[in-house]
């Protein structure tokens, strides 16, 4: 997940509290210039990346209107992390001013209206009946479905857990997703090799062979944060002497928007370097998500190196500590993905297996759904014929009464016509 930076540096207390305890919750911040940094204008605005969340515009909302309470500001200002988490900063809500609480029940009562629509319209695609609004939306862990209607300190306290609880696993859910990615890569080439005849096969066999040795013959990789991989892009991006090396100055630089942290996404464009000597998008053997997954795992690496309060935010404090550090100085070498065993063979099994599974189902619910066309043809078919029976039968009496001397009748028993 991408982060931004970007909050007054009067309300830096919604960067160090809201937005630490909700892991790197994107919001807007009015940068301060750093003496002898290059960033953004002082105020400009930076758009905000989608947390991922799928109640993100909500908490976006929620957070920029307690920004505007000065009490509430102040309190931020002086709690720390556990304060935040445990929800007794949540206490101070019954303190805000009443245009704030107003506007908090107004965020809410939308959110809650919102959500019954999804479940609405979710339900009536399964042509459900008789909904329960208000026990579906226990499923939403965001709010307190007890009290629709007003924002209460409980729905802040339970905002607050539930995001930095979803954002605190989005890294373990990416790792799981490219796992998949790459089993799904290997179970796709090895149906395909099920097709070909032997000759064939041996040839793709060595062709996939000769590309991973190719992919893996790259230059040495820099540990990710150490000062050989940091001078490195001191020397090679920033074009500066290699022997005149500072750290506070680096932080500086790499500061880009001047708020007094290195986010992550100011850390992951550090790595852009080492990533070349491994990837590059003209070559068939080098995989760009591969590229991307590489990128977010030396980011995650160097996040639990250095971010010692773990607010996924690194302070020029913490920088300047990390590079004293041993590891800053003899790292070990740094394995790249192709270095290493992604899953194995009972894992790759196992999701096979599941593959196959849904398959099946997919395969099942096709064949109900022939069947059920079949169905529908034949009672088509039926109402057909029983049509054309009827509209027989008809002429049928018509002809007779014709023959009958009798003129045809319309519907209603009229004449059709004068004799």
């Amino acid at each position: 997940m991408k982060w931004l930076s970007v909050l007054p540096q009067q309300c830096v207390l919604l960067m160090t509290c809201l937005l630490m305890a909700l892991e790197a919750v994107p919001i807007d911040i009015d940068k301060t210039k750093v003496k002898g940094g290059e960033g953004h204008v002082e105020g400009e605005k930076v758009e905000n990346p989608d947390t991922g969340l799928y109640y993100d515009e909500y908490l976006r909302q929620v957070i920029d209107v307690l920004e505007t309470d000065k009490h509430f500001r102040e309190k931020l200002q002086t709690a720390d992390i556990e304060e935040i988490k445990s929800g007794k900063l949540s206490r101070e809500l019954d303190l805000v001013s009443h245009h704030v609480r107003t506007r908090l029940d107004e965020l809410k009562r939308q959110e809650v209206a919102r959500l019954r629509m999804l479940i609405k319209a979710k339900m009536d695609s399964v042509q459900d009946t008789g909904i329960d609004h208000q026990a579906l939306l226990k499923q939403f862990e965001h709010l307190n479905h007890q009290n629709p209607d007003t924002f209460e300190p409980k729905d802040l306290d339970m905002l607050i857990k539930a995001a930095t609880n979803d954002l605190e696993n989005y890294d373990k859910t990416r790792h799981e997703e490219f796992k998949k990615y790459e089993m799904m890569k290997e179970h796709e080439r090895r149906e395909y090799l099920k097709t070909l005849d032997e000759e064939k096969r041996q040839r793709e066999e060595s062709k996939f062979e000769e590309m991973k040795k190719k992919h893996g013959d790259h230059p040495k990789v820099h540990h990710p944060g150490s000062k050989d991989q940091l001078k490195e892009v001191w020397e090679e991006a920033d074009g500066l002497d290699p022997n005149e090396f500072d750290p506070k100055t680096f932080f500086k630089l790499h500061d880009v928007n001047n708020d007094g942290f290195l986010d992550e996404q100011e850390l992951e464009a550090l790595f852009t370097k080492e990533l070349e000597k491994v990837y590059d998008p003209k070559n068939e053997e080098d995989d760009m998500v591969e590229m991307e997954e590489e990128r977010l795992r030396m980011r995650e690496h160097v996040m639990n190196e250095v971010d010692i309060n773990k607010d996924r935010l690194v302070t020029l404090e913490e920088f300047l500590r990390a590079t004293e550090k041993k590891e800053f100085l003899e790292p070990d070498s740094w394995e790249t993905l192709d270095q290493q065993q992604l899953f194995t063979e009972d894992e790759l099994k196992e999701f096979e297996n599941h593959i196959s599974q849904q398959e099946d189902e997919l395969k099942k619910k096709a064949e109900d759904l022939q069947k059920q066309k079949e169905e529908l043809q034949r009672q088509h078919d039926q109402l057909q014929a029983q049509k054309q029976e009827l509209q027989q039968v008809v002429k049928q009496m018509e002809q007779k009464k014709l023959q009958q001397g009798n003129p045809p009748a319309g519907p209603g028993g009229e004449l059709k016509f004068q004799p």
